[in-house]
């Protein structure tokens, strides 16, 4: 029997981890947290899998995976890392335990618990209540202030809010709804505006070891209430506040219980120093391996593997180090204020961006027949771009050329035939 490896809810950037395991001579098996697949997400490819374990209880789950005896199990996605913390912990296997649980996926508890250790963050309040939280601003006294769910992704349904009528609605807006994992939203978290620049922080860990796969600071713009992306470039990690984001990581890690596998993080340097706007205990939802290793050598999904099926060779050639910047690079999605349904991709512009030279990979992310609408978060952008180069004044040439074509590459139906 070949070794195996369990993957939770790998949707989207988790259906990079079974090559990944598979390139080390490990099979993967597929577990999932609900009883259907979730429709919103990119599925994963189970034709990967060497099986696909039945939903149950983390009981039946786990005495079913026992019978393949796995080296581990990873969360593929964010939905599936309290039960991937749950099934390692009863199997025995390198486990970040279940004590520490809801607050790798509850925004609320997350901050609270770095509260509790001493690590700098944001000040917070959650309610099912629109007033109570506009009551909780106004006592405040200091705006703007971010209202979200507790748990999505993607800056889904995330508000910077000005005033009480603008808390108020964006609450009105989130309650109610369902996020992009289909979870109910019953309650609202409002924060403390973090005022500074954004940074993403990924790592893999192996008994409480990491490695730093990238850094990128975010670049966003003010559309309305909403901070939408509009790219991310890479850092050198010599530079600062690389080596603070890396140092106030670790304190992070340590606070939420974080000593096995992939995490994604979004931090803001504010003028007290690095601050958490949340992490998941998952690959980072920019990861491409090829881009990546083009980029900065090594990819998240390669070395989470590694740590996993060779953990000695992880903690040697890995742990407590960073990643090395080979060529510039940025990751650009686009953002519209059209509105309508796409007839079609004009395939010509398409091309012409996908051949620009600094350009790795395009994907047009709205397909014919498909509506589009102005964009609000990563889930309403039009397209995404991953580019690398040797030069960053070709990147920044690439990136201009991008924003005058993005509103080309699609072909919307007349007004007339909608109606229809």
């Amino acid at each position: 029997m070949r070794p195996a490896a369990v993957l939770v809810d790998a949707y989207t950037t988790g259906n990079h981890l079974p090559p990944a395991f598979n390139r080390l001579g490990v099979d993967v098996l597929h577990v999932q947290s609900t009883p259907q697949l979730m429709t919103s997400m990119t599925p994963p490819d189970f034709a990967r899998y060497a099986a696909v374990v039945p939903f149950g209880s983390p009981e039946e789950t786990a005495a079913r995976l026992a019978a393949y005896r796995p080296l581990c199990v990873v969360a593929g996605q964010e939905p599936g890392v309290p039960l991937a913390d749950e099934l390692s912990e009863r199997l025995g296997l390198p486990t970040n335990g279940t004590a520490l649980s809801a607050a790798r996926r509850d925004k609320y508890e997350m901050i609270e618990a770095l509260r509790r250790a001493g690590v700098r963050c944001a000040d917070q309040f959650r309610s099912g209540d629109p007033q109570e939280l506009v009551d909780w601003a106004e006592h405040r006294g200091a705006y703007p202030v971010v209202v979200k769910p507790l748990s999505s992704a993607a800056t889904e349904g995330v508000a910077v809010c000005q005033g009480p009528e603008e808390v108020r609605k964006a609450a009105e807006a989130v309650l109610g709804t369902r996020n992009i994992f289909l979870e109910p939203n019953d309650q609202v978290l409002i924060q403390s505006f973090l005022r500074g620049e954004e940074y993403m922080v990924d790592s893999v860990s192996y008994g409480g070891r990491r490695y730093c796969t990238g850094v990128w600071q975010y670049h966003k713009q003010l559309r309305g209430v909403h901070r939408v992306y509009d790219q991310e470039t890479l850092c050198a990690p010599e530079s600062s506040p690389v080596p603070e984001l890396v140092a106030y990581m670790d304190q992070v890690l340590a606070a939420l219980g974080i000593q096995y596998g992939p995490v994604h993080a979004e931090v803001i340097v504010t003028a007290e120093g690095p601050t958490l706007v949340e992490i998941g205990a998952r690959l980072s939802g920019a990861v491409l391996p090829d881009f990546n290793d083009r980029c900065h050598e090594v990819n998240q999904a390669d070395i989470t593997a590694l740590a996993y099926v060779r953990p000695g060779e992880f903690l040697e050639r890995y742990a407590g180090r960073t990643y090395r910047k080979l060529r510039h690079a940025a990751v650009i999605d686009t953002a519209t204020e059209l509105e309508g349904v796409v007839e079609c991709i004009d395939e010509d512009v398409f091309r012409e961006i996908d051949s620009l030279e600094s350009v790795h990979f395009l994907r047009a992310k709205i397909a014919s027949g498909r509506p589009i609408r102005p964009t609000v978060d990563l889930y309403t952008s039009t397209l995404v771009a991953y580019t690398v180069h040797e030069s960053e004044e070709q990147l920044r040439r690439d990136y201009e050329r991008i924003q005058e074509l993005k509103d080309r590459v699609y072909r919307l139906r007349p007004q007339t035939e909608v109606a229809r």
